[in-house]
C-alpha cells in the first residue's frame, strides 16, 4: 500500500477549498491511485489535508462541507458494514454521498441486492477509481458553487432591503420642514433610527450633530406637536 504524508500541502496559485482525506482510507489504497488523487486535487486547486476522520473525504468549499465515503473494494469488503457506516456518517453530515466502484456486472448486481436490503444515503456507482474520485470532486465543487451563489443572492437581497429602508428613512425625515437629505444623513449616522430621533431632545440633537438650533427645534416639535406631525406629507 502507498502513502501520502499527513501534512501534505499542494502548492496552488488559487485555492478553491480544502479536501480532507481519512488517514485510514489512505492507508488502504495503492500509491499510484494516491498520486493520481494528489495531481487531480492540485489541478482542481484544492488543498489536501490528511486526518483521522469518520468519512473517507470531507470537501470544504464555498462555505459548505460535503462528506464522502469512497468504496474501492466492493468485491472483498464486508457489504453490511458499508451500509452501517454510511448510515452513521449520514447522521453527522447534511451533505453526504457514497461513491462506489463497480467495474463488473456481477459487482453491480451484488450492490443492487444489498442496496434494496439496507437502503441508505445517495450512492454514486462508477466504473473505476479515477472516475470515482473525479465524480467526488465535481459533486463537491458543484455543491459549493450552489452554496456560494445562494449566499451571494441573500447578500444582494439584504443590500436591496437596506437600500429600500434607507429610502423610506430619507422620505420620512426629509418630510420634516427645513430638513434636507444632508440633515437626514447626519441624523442617521449620529442618532440612528426614526424612533431614536423622535425620543431625542433638542439639546441632545445639538450635542451630537452639526444641525442648527432652529432645525433641532423643528425636529423635536415635529415628533411632539400634532400641528407638525399631522401636517407634512411623505411623497
Amino acid at each position: 500500500m502507498g502513502s501520502l504524508s499527513n501534512t501534505t500541502s499542494l502548492s496552488t496559485s488559487c485555492c478553491n477549498g480544502v479536501c480532507v482525506m481519512s488517514s485510514t482510507w489512505r492507508d488502504a489504497q495503492n500509491l499510484s491511485f494516491l498520486n493520481f488523487i494528489s495531481r487531480f486535487l492540485n489541478e482542481s486547486s484544492f488543498r489536501l489535508n490528511i486526518l483521522p476522520i469518520a468519512p473517507d473525504f470531507i470537501f470544504i468549499f464555498g462555505g459548505l462541507s460535503v462528506a464522502f465515503m469512497f468504496v474501492t473494494n466492493w468485491d472483498v469488503i464486508d457489504k453490511e458494514s458499508v451500509f452501517k457506516k454510511a448510515e452513521k456518517v449520514k447522521e453527522q453530515f447534511a451533505s453526504f454521498y457514497v461513491v462506489i466502484t463497480l467495474p463488473s456486472k456481477e459487482q453491480n448486481d451484488s450492490f443492487i441486492r444489498f442496496y434494496f436490503k439496507y437502503g441508505g444515503p445517495t450512492f454514486v456507482p462508477v466504473r473505476d477509481f479515477e472516475m470515482g474520485f473525479e465524480k467526488i470532486v465535481k459533486i463537491a465543487h458543484s455543491r459549493g458553487v450552489c452554496k456560494r451563489q445562494d449566499v451571494l443572492a441573500k447578500l444582494k437581497a439584504e443590500k436591496e432591503k437596506s437600500v429600500q429602508a434607507m429610502e423610506i428613512y430619507q422620505q420620512v425625515v426629509t418630510s420634516i420642514p427645513g430638513v434636507d437629505s444632508h440633515d437626514a444623513n447626519v441624523l442617521y449616522q449620529t442618532i440612528g433610527s426614526i424612533e431614536a430621533i423622535a425620543k431625542s431632545s433638542k439639546e441632545y440633537i445639538l450635542e451630537t450633530t452639526d444641525l442648527s438650533p432652529t432645525t433641532a427645534e423643528t425636529i423635536t416639535r415635529f415628533f411632539r406637536d400634532p400641528k407638525f406631525y399631522l401636517g407634512p406629507k411623505i411623497g
